[in-house]
This record gives structure tokens, sequence and C-alpha cells, in this order.
């Protein structure tokens, strides 16, 4: 759970193995003043949010950037499903790409509430706790953010419509 919330929060394999130790060693530090008031994943995805946060002002000052894409590719080729053929595959992948491109162009605060509800099924509760915000609030980034994603998405594939001739993929 730590390690794909970071990987998503964050968009790279670099330093995950690290990143990850520093979650684990602040939930360590952190248990003896634990109250119990929610449960220790909650407190634990707080953790990864905060270790995300502080990668993404490190990662800003150094400014540079890091795709996910071409790590998760490498993943894909060799766990490729027999089904499908190559094309699939290829669609597959560039959709995969533009939803993880647009994803990391969301503010910090957007991508994470994303990642929490959609791909860790955290519950709007849980995500109002674990970073902090009001429910209310947690439900507006989590409007704003998939607009935002939806956009982008759809903006990318009428560029590449443009470039090709044709839709390369038509998912919503």
């Amino acid at each position: 759970m730590v390690f794909r919330t970071l990987m998503r929060l964050i968009g790279s394999r670099e330093h995950l193995d690290d990143l990850a130790q520093e979650v684990f060693l602040r939930l360590y530090r952190a248990l003896p003043t634990f109250r119990g008031e929610a449960l220790v994943t909650t407190y634990l995805y707080r953790i990864a949010v905060n270790v995300a946060q502080d990668e993404w002002k490190r990662r800003k000052r150094d400014s540079r950037s890091v795709s996910i894409s071409d790590e998760e590719s490498k993943w894909q080729d060799r766990l490729q499903h027999p089904g499908r053929n190559a094309l699939e595959l290829m669609e597959e992948r560039e959709f995969a790409g533009m939803v993880e491109d647009q994803l990391q162009r969301l503010s910090n605060v957007e991508r994470a509430v994303l990642v929490l509800y959609h791909q860790e099924e955290r519950t709007y509760e849980q995500i109002a706790l674990a970073l902090g915000l009001p429910i209310g609030t947690v439900r507006t980034h989590l409007h704003r953010g998939r607009k935002k994603l939806r956009e982008g998405i759809e903006g990318t594939g009428r560029r590449q419509r443009g470039r090709h001739g044709r839709a390369t993929h038509e998912r919503r």
C-alpha cells in the first residue's frame, strides 16, 4: 500500500525504496504519540503524503522531472497478457502514459486526492483525515482533479488525432 501510494504520488520508481523506508521510519517514531482516533492505515497514508510532499519540494529545488511511463512500460513488457494484440497493448500503454502525464500536471493536493480515492480506494472521510482537510474540500479537489485530468487527456487525444489523422484512443 505504501509503495503503491508513493509510486502514484511521486510518479517515479527513483528513490521509491528510500521514500517508503522514510514513511515507516516516521511511523515508528510517531507511534508513541498515536492517539488511536483514526485507523493506523489513515495515519500511514498521511505520513506517505507528507513524504511525497517533501519529495515534491526536493524535486522542485532540483528542477528536474521524471516520468513513470518508461519504468512502467518495462514491467508491462515482461507481463504481457497473451490474449491481446500488439495494437491494443500499444494503445493501452499510450493511454496509461497520457493519464500518468496528466496526473503529474495536477496540483499536489488534487493528485493526492485522486490517487487515494481511485487507486487506493479510500473513502472521503479517510482522505480528509489523511490530508487534514474538510470532507467538502476533498470532494472539491476530487471534482477539479477529475475535470483537469479529463480535459488534459482529451486535449492530448485531439493533438494526436491532428498528427496521425485519426484517433488512437477513444476511452474516457
